[in-house]
């Protein structure tokens, strides 16, 4: 099961839909906008990425030039702004097993299915 963070208004995760759903995969919506993970959920997130929350952020929106460019937070706290102001979430986060990918291109999808290629390519 692939859960995917969308945002329908992104081309780019639109995109990566598109290609997930040509590979079959059976694939969980999140439309994080509307429905923002968990304080857990986003940890959960940040360790698959193998992220520091600060790394996910979208730096170019109005909200974070405005309220967080230029001061310092602890992982904890730019874990709770994620969560409180979901727009600033790099989109869209893709996550398989324990492994996640920004999609940011689309492609970057199948890095998370190389160690299974790799797997078969060495079972053969």
């Amino acid at each position: 099961m692939i859960t995917f963070y969308h945002n329908p208004r992104c081309t780019t995760s639109r995109e990566a839909l598109d290609m997930l759903k040509k590979r079959g995969e059976e694939i969980k919506i999140v439309k994080y906008l509307v429905d923002p993970p968990t304080y857990e959920e986003m940890k959960e997130i940040l360790r698959k990425l193998n992220l520091r929350p600060m790394y996910l952020l979208r730096k170019e929106e109005d909200l974070y030039k405005k309220n967080f460019k230029g001061k310092y937070f602890t992982d904890d706290q730019w874990t709770r702004i994620l969560i409180d102001n979901p727009i600033l979430i790099q989109r869209p986060v893709v996550v398989r097993g324990d492994k996640a990918v920004i999609a940011r291109p689309p492609k970057r999808i199948n890095e998370l299915f190389e160690s299974e290629k790799k797997r078969d390519e060495d079972s053969d």
